[in-house]
Order: C-alpha cells, then structure tokens, then sequence
C-alpha cells in the first residue's frame, strides 16, 4: 500500500484530518462537551430534543460523542437518516432500524413499533430515536410523530425523540400545525460555530492524533483557516488537507497563509 507523500514528507503516523476516526477520541470544545452532558441528563428523564445547527458546525460530532458516552444497558438508539420519507416509508424504514418485519399498512406498520417500545421499555431499555436532517421530514410525518411521544394519555414517555436539523427546522416546528409535537419536546440546543482559539486548539488535536506534536500551520495561517471555514469543522478538515498537500509539493515544513488562500481557492472550484 503506497504511503502518500504529504504523510512521509511530515512524518505523520496516520492523515491528520480524516474521517475515519473513533468516537472516543472525537475533539470537541468545551461548549460542546457541556451539550452532551445536557442532551445525556434530558435523556435520563425520558425527554426529546430539538439539535439545530448551521452545515458542518458539528452535529454529527455531537451525536457520536452522544452514542460514545450514553450507557449502552440503558438505552436503545435507533438512528433514521432519511427524513424525505412519506410517513409509511418512514416507519417502515424504523422497523427496518428495530429488527421488525415491516408490514403492508402505516396503521400496522406503528403498531409494530409502539409495541416494539413499550417491550423495550418493559425490559428497561429506553428507546431513543434519533431523525438525522429533520428540517426535509415531510408535513404528513410531522403530523405523525407527536403519536410516538403520546403513550398512556401522556403520563409516561416510552421514547425519545432526537430531531437533528438546520435552524429552519425550528420555524418548521414553530408553525401552528405542529404545536402537539412542539409541545412534547422540551429541550432544544443550538450549536454555534467554532471560535478562533476552537480552531487552533482542533487542528492542535488533530495534529496530535497523527503524531505531529509541534506548530505545523503559522499563526496567520490559522486565522485565515478559520475565516475560510466558517467555523465549520467540516470545512476546517478540508481546507487544511488542501493546504497540508500543497505544503508537501513545495518541500515547506510549515503551512502558510499563501497555502492556505491556494487550498480555499481549490475547496471553492471543488464544492
């Protein structure tokens, strides 16, 4: 298998800005940290949640610290990524999610699933069913949802219900046609952008995990990444990439603002 060259030419053990990286060793900044010690307490007493946040600030990170930290004897986390779904698809496709045969009707397919729940709950395994770009979730399963969070005339909540979006996604929830399901959900989050020092203190990481453990990207440098990036982690991942190649091709040992400017120039003709 060959190495690539930016790897050998810095001496790193792994790509310092990959994917492919475990749960446990996910970075994230302290505001994030205490946002999945918050979404952990409010599913230790049964709530749903909204999680809205603008493309690339880190969701996805959330949601795997999330699944890394929550203990696995006391929940059962069922993860729906495709929120385009009409309303029997979609529960088709959690039964799919469940183990269950889905069935012909909606009518048959949920009463598969509620009693699927209530048979977790039964056994002390909290359901929690996370909806992955909530914001596209057509207005026929919106109508719908509020059903799964309505068990025993509201006196107990057998699920949870986790809805990952956009910010439009609480305009969405806010219109007068969803007050049942808008009322069900108690605790909403936002995520805000990375900060500067976030930035740094990311690439630092990063760098750290592939055995690089001095300054590779110039101050400068660093600031333009993060204006480039938005503050998005996403961004900040293959900018930096960009500019780490180009680096390489030109035998530099550090990554300069002129790097950084020619891999913005490359992400933009590339996205």
């Amino acid at each position: 298998m060959n190495v690539p060259s930016y790897i050998s030419f810095f001496g790193f053990s792994e790509s310092p800005f990959s994917k492919e990286i475990e749960d446990k060793d996910l970075w994230l900044p302290p505001s994030k940290v205490a946002l999945v010690d918050d979404m952990i307490e409010a599913l230790s007493t049964r709530q749903s949640i909204v999680l809205s946040g603008d493309p690339g600030v880190g969701k996805t990170c959330v949601l795997r610290a999330l699944r890394h930290r929550l203990p696995e004897q006391g929940f059962r986390l069922t993860y729906c990524h495709n929120a385009t779904l009409g309303r029997r698809d979609f529960y088709r496709q959690l039964c799919l999610a469940l183990g269950l045969s889905p069935s012909a009707t909606a009518a048959a397919v949920f009463y598969a699933v509620s009693t699927h729940v209530q048979e977790l709950s039964q056994s002390r395994l909290h359901p929690v069913f996370l909806l992955d770009e909530a914001h596209m979730l057509h207005q026929d399963t919106l109508d719908h949802l509020h059903i799964l969070l309505n068990y025993e005339w509201d006196r107990t909540a057998l699920l949870s219900l986790i809805l990952i979006g956009l910010p439009e996604l609480n305009d969405k929830l806010s219109l007068r046609r969803n007050r049942s399901l808008q009322s069900r959900i108690h605790f909403r989050f936002a995520i805000d952008p990375t900060t500067p020092d976030d930035t740094a203190e990311y690439c630092r990481y990063r760098l750290a995990k592939a055995s690089f453990e001095r300054d590779l990207f110039t101050s400068d440098a660093l600031t333009m990444l993060h204006e480039a990036s938005g503050g998005s982690l996403r961004g900040i991942d293959r900018i930096a990439m960009l500019a780490i190649r180009d680096s390489a091709r030109r035998k530099k040992k550090l990554v300069e603002r002129d790097c950084i400017a020619r891999a913005v120039e490359q992400h933009a003709d590339e996205a």
